[in-house]
């Protein structure tokens, strides 16, 4: 559902407000067609939400240019140690507590 259907704005254009609640999203691309349009239409005039959409668009591109790259050598050791973490582990005990013992 449109975040924007709750209210009525099919004849409206939105507020700054409408269009910062949904900003990340249709940057995303994670909106529909009436809310897309609706935001595209208010960032065709408002210079402050514009510039937002500007601020989120840069840190999403610096972001994307960042590839972490693991080291296989690491991912390797990483999937030993899973392994012998897996190895070791010992039976499970019972949900009351581990078993009582006599001393020698």
């Amino acid at each position: 559902m449109s975040p924007l259907r709750r209210t009525p704005v099919a004849d409206r254009p939105l507020s700054c407000g409408e269009v910062g609640k949904v900003l990340q999203r249709y940057l995303d691309g994670h909106v529909d067609e009436l809310t897309a349009e609706k935001v595209a239409e208010h960032l065709e005039d408002c210079r402050r939400c514009g510039l937002e959409l500007t601020v989120y668009t840069e840190i999403k591109a610096s972001l994307a240019r960042q590839s972490p790259e693991i080291p296989e050598t690491a991912l390797d050791r990483l999937r030993r140690f899973g392994e012998q973490l897996i190895d070791r582990s010992p039976e499970p005990e019972p949900l009351d507590g581990p078993p009582d013992t006599e001393p020698d």
